[in-house]
């Protein structure tokens, strides 16, 4: 069986500023919605399109100095790169802070959860 390989690094920009990301979770929504009617047979009909959008839960360490103000973020961009040449970036463009929230543990460094909204989406 051969060794397959994945996406590597994550990072964000703000402003041409790299932010250490520590984790990314994206979640793409098609805007697809279920057409319901009165039928018969109680099921749906079928659907219609909408607006796609692009949710990231992002998570950065806190620096002790020179901290963004998160909420004020607009325009950011965060490519996910592959770990070797030739592979495949994934780019979410124009992303803006939706909330912000930090969280402390024992074992760990300080961190801040980040709720992104992205308003696109490009394979490069």
């Amino acid at each position: 069986m051969a060794l397959e390989e994945f996406a590597g690094a994550i990072v964000l920009e703000v402003d041409g500023k790299e932010i250490e990301v520590v984790d990314l979770t994206a979640t793409t929504n098609t805007g697809r919605k279920l057409v319901k009617t009165m039928n018969r047979t109680g099921k749906p009909r079928g659907f219609a399109k909408g607006v796609a959008s692009y949710d990231l839960q992002v998570t950065v360490v806190i620096p002790l100095s020179g901290d963004l103000d998160w909420l004020k973020v607009e325009g950011a961009k965060i490519t996910i790169f592959p770990a070797s040449e030739g592979g495949q970036r994934t780019t979410y463009r124009d992303c803006i802070v939706l909330e912000k929230s930090e969280k402390y543990s024992v074992d760990n460094e300080a961190r801040r959860d980040l709720k992104i909204a992205a308003m696109d989406e490009v394979q490069e």
